[in-house]
């Protein structure tokens, strides 16, 4: 009786499990890439941003690196509903002992600066002590100083600022008040605009003593002679920009 024949393994019929193979191979590549890319640190990124615009503020200590303390604060000023609760901390992180000039104590800083929330998103607010000599509109190198750190922080963000001027009540609605609020806010639009920011995310506003922060009756109304600094961080509704 003739021996039968071994049917021989991997005919034809399974060739498409080398292609099936490969496939997967190339899927689960896929994904690791995918994987890769999600988890990419996101410093990094902020890093790339910042060489990119030259503004030439990092220093020889933290060479290649977003300060940390920057960082902390853009996430906190993403959600102004919150920044009541944070307000200190914003302080803290933005004006470091080690960053604020002489002329300028921790006593001062706190009781010359605020932080407010607005529907369009953060306000800072720094009265003329912290900026301006009586009745001038010139800024001195200490104020360039505080400006400095509000300069990187908008640099970072890149997000629409106004820069709005106020005086109080002393001389009530004369023409020399909203000239001097004009010319406060001008002031401070063109020192941040000298740190090489964009001039298309500003705006300027003069509002005179037309919008006190506090009673002019009370003993604190030389805080309405003031500066503010709005941070656009929230989209209003309806927009689509």
């Amino acid at each position: 009786m003739a021996r039968r024949e071994r049917k021989k393994s991997g005919g034809p019929g399974q060739g498409w499990l080398v292609t099936f193979g490969d496939m997967i191979t190339l899927l689960l590549t896929f994904f690791v890439l995918l994987l890769t890319m999600a988890s990419m640190d996101q410093s990094f990124l902020t890093r790339v941003s910042v060489f990119s615009k030259d503004i030439g503020f990092l220093t020889s200590r933290g060479a290649g690196k977003v300060p940390s303390r920057i960082r902390m604060i853009i996430e906190l000023m993403e959600r102004p509903q919150d920044v009541l609760l944070n307000k200190d901390r914003i302080k803290d992180l933005l004006f470091p002992d080690e960053v604020l000039p002489a002329e300028i104590d921790r006593k001062t800083l706190e009781e010359n600066l605020q932080i407010l929330e607005r529907p369009e998103g953060v306000a800072l607010v720094l009265t003329d002590k912290l900026l301006f000599e009586t009745g001038s509109s010139q800024l001195g190198p200490a104020a360039e100083s505080v400006l400095a750190q509000v300069a990187h922080l908008i640099t970072l963000l890149n997000v629409p600022v106004n820069v709005s001027g106020h005086t109080d009540m002393v001389g009530g609605e004369s023409d020399q008040n909203f000239l001097l609020s004009a010319e406060r806010a001008q002031s401070v639009l063109r020192y941040l605009l000298s740190q090489r920011l964009d001039p298309m995310l500003f705006s300027v506003s003069a509002y005179g003593p037309n919008m006190p922060l506090v009673p002019e009756q009370g003993e604190d109304h030389a805080k309405n002679r003031r500066v503010e600094i709005l941070v656009k961080t929230q989209q209003p509704l309806g927009s689509y920009s």
